[in-house]
């Protein structure tokens, strides 16, 4: 089916997001590797890569990439039928467009300056940081400023890892090559909130090409809303632009099925396997796209049409994800290491699908011979139900606990004893909270939401299963499906709120919404048998439910901004930190805390003193320290959280004092406010 000239335009603007991040990242990361990621190499590399992938990506759509839902739509008959459907469509394409821009102006106006390591999000800007000035990897430590290498000198913090006498920053490098952006440029904060109006788009465009265009909007809308969203959006977070991967794949898998053309497939495996570079957790989530692929090789064997798309694909996936790996082994080893007990796994799961895949694509024509009995599209809808019952009763009948078992697990223990004693909750550190993942989809996408999708997911599987019609869906519902089931069984994630919930921002809440706004199709389709007036306000009530849920949940929030100030504090504690200082952190908390952000922004060396037990390190050691730095001819810094923690090693003066709103955390209901948050910090010179 042609599309009229606004439905061009929202397919055409739904896949841009993508191919521009995946022409940045392939252009940054070379760049990066060689210690060159500077503006401008990489604004003459990136910019023209970004532009010749849209180019590529987005020439010629328009014809047979609407979905199924679109084709089934009513056409009103006649040049003002045709005149009608054209001024749909434009306020279709103007209502997307005016969602994300809307969503972005909201997140710039309320976005955070996570700059104090605490967590995930500082860490990423203390990497976006140091690439942006230093153009690569690793982090220099300078021991030479502390008097040589010395076993009471600890030059690793919260987020970054020792690397041949060098620091590592802890995560994949895709993010902070875009959040850089904003450092060049002056808006060190503001790249989340463009990274989340472009994920509107994505997934607006996406819900357009399956569930019809006239449900882009509420689409749009509901994903922007969405606590979640809105969460990751403000700060500098992976999930986004993961997000904006795996669904501008979706989208241009569609499309290149559509049109069978193989050099948009490419793009789209090559979009999909870049999703790695922004996230280990990247690997699991295109497992789908895999098998598919090989279903499609397979197919070309039955010289079925679709089929000649399957190898573009597959090679565009093992591309992206291969460039991907490549950066995890160079940049990020020491992560990989840490993550070793869940990537080992997950990298035999994948051998195990591609075993599958290889040995299915080569028994193609015998295995096409097999015909399915009767009862099994019934039974797969059935299951689908039972499915999402059993996760949403999972509270009822299990407790998820871990015992501390290493280090790691100690300081989650203890931090869950912590939220739990402020909410006044019984206190049980082994308490994770999993079992009620799918009640925090609930929260934040609404139980009707919810509904819609799991019986649009059932009618998908009953109709592939009995005829293999609906096939565009084949793999958005399994990649929604296998992500979504694997994130909720297993969040491995501090389960405080809203902390927990960037779990489920790459592919669950987007996936549940796209999947709900399919659910509103069928449904229209009924009440349309009602006559006009059932039609009219039974679909707005319907819009109105699952619109509305989300939206409640996130009012408590939306407008509060946390963490601001931050930046402003840094920056005048730098300003009053000696110029040939050498800074040594003798408190656990603010060592944690600022090693990486005094080395990293304030430009000076700085390592924390080896505790031996407690939260101090002991006076004699920070005393010998001390001389070993001013025999290096610089002069010797302490800090430390409160005055008496530096007080004998010179003149306590408070460098940084803060106090600004922070995260609620939550354990057991959706968030609906902010605490407060302090921080201080003080300096002596020995």
């Amino acid at each position: 089916m042609e599309l009229d000239r606004p439905g061009r335009v929202l397919t055409t603007l739904s896949v841009l997001p993508a191919l521009a991040v995946t022409g940045w990242l392939l252009a940054g990361l070379p760049l990066l590797l060689l210690g060159r990621f500077a503006p401008l190499p990489a604004t003459l590399l990136g910019v023209p890569l970004a532009a010749l992938l849209c180019w590529a990506g987005a020439r010629g759509l328009g014809d047979g990439t609407a979905g199924d839902a679109s084709r089934a739509a009513v056409k009103e008959p006649g040049v003002a039928g045709a005149m009608r459907r054209v001024q749909k469509s434009t306020w279709q394409v103007a209502g997307v467009a005016g969602v994300a821009v809307a969503s972005g102006v909201l997140n710039a106006i309320t976005h955070s300056e996570q700059v104090a390591v605490r967590r995930d999000p500082a860490t990423y800007t203390q990497y976006a940081a140091w690439i942006a000035t230093h153009g690569g990897l690793p982090i220099p430590v300078q021991a030479e400023a502390f008097g040589g290498p010395d076993p009471s000198l600890v030059f690793k913090s919260v987020g970054f890892f020792p690397a041949d006498g060098a620091v590592v920053p802890q995560f994949m490098p895709g993010p902070p090559m875009l959040f850089a952006i904003g450092h060049w440029l002056g808006a060190p904060y503001v790249v989340p909130a463009v990274l989340g109006a472009l994920a509107v788009l994505t997934v607006g465009g996406v819900v357009a090409r399956l569930a019809g265009a006239r449900w882009a909007v509420p689409g749009a809308v509901a994903f922007a809303v969405s606590m979640p969203i809105l969460y990751t959006s403000r700060t500098t977070f992976s999930e986004i632009p993961s997000l904006i991967l795996l669904f501008g794949g979706l989208a241009l898998a569609h499309d290149a099925l559509a049109r069978r053309e193989r050099g948009r497939a490419l793009l789209a495996g090559l979009v999909f396997g870049l999703a790695v570079l922004v996230r280990v957790d990247g690997l699991r989530d295109v497992l789908p796209v895999l098998a598919f692929a090989g279903l499609l090789i397979g197919m070309r064997r039955l010289r079925r049409p679709a089929g000649v798309v399957g190898l573009p694909l597959l090679a565009g996936l093992v591309a992206g994800a291969g460039v991907g790996m490549l950066a995890a082994y160079l940049l990020a080893r020491p992560y990989l290491s840490y993550l070793s007990g869940s990537v080992r796994p997950l990298l035999f799961v994948c051998a195990g699908v591609l075993v599958l895949t290889a040995v299915g694509t080569a028994f193609a024509p015998a295995l096409a011979r097999i015909r399915l009995p009767k009862w099994a599209p019934r039974t797969g809808a059935v299951l689908v139900v039972l499915l999402m019952a059993a996760l949403y009763a999972r509270p009822w009948v299990q407790t998820v606990t871990r015992v501390p078992a290493n280090p790691d697990d100690r300081r989650t223990f203890e931090m869950i004893e912590q939220i739990q004693r402020a909410n006044g909750m019984p206190v049980d550190g082994t308490r994770l909270y999993f079992e009620n993942s799918l009640h925090w989809v609930t929260w934040y996408v609404g139980a009707p939401a919810v509904l819609l999708a799991t019986i649009a997911a059932a009618l998908l599987v009953r109709r592939l299963l009995r005829d293999g019609t609906s096939f565009e869906w084949l793999l958005p519902l399994a990649v929604v499906g296998w992500t979504t089931v694997t994130t909720l069984l297993r969040p491995e994630i501090t389960p405080d709120h809203p902390w927990a919930a960037r779990r489920l921002v790459p592919i669950v809440i987007p996936g549940m919404i796209l999947l709900a706004t399919y659910g509103l199709a069928r449904l229209r389709r009924l009440t349309d048998r009602h006559g006009p007036k059932v039609l009219k306000w039974g679909m707005a009530l319907a819009v109105l439910l699952v619109l509305a849920p989300p939206a409640v949940t996130s009012i408590g929030t939306a407008f509060t901004p946390v963490e601001r100030g931050e930046a402003a504090a840094v920056e005048a504690m730098c300003a009053r930190i000696p110029a040939d200082a050498s800074v040594l952190t003798v408190e656990r908390v603010t060592g944690d805390r600022f090693v990486q952000v005094v080395r990293g922004m304030c430009g000076k060396p700085a390592a924390q003193v080896a505790r031996t037990e407690g939260d101090l390190a002991p006076e004699s050691e920070v005393r010998r320290l001390a001389e070993r730095v001013r025999a290096a001819g610089r002069v010797p810094v302490v800090l430390g959280a409160e005055s008496w923690h530096v007080s004998p090693y010179g003149t306590a003066t408070q460098v940084l004092k803060l106090v600004t709103r922070q995260d609620e955390r939550s354990l057991t209901e959706a968030p609906n406010g902010t605490w407060t948050l302090t921080m201080n910090v003080w300096m002596a010179v020995a």
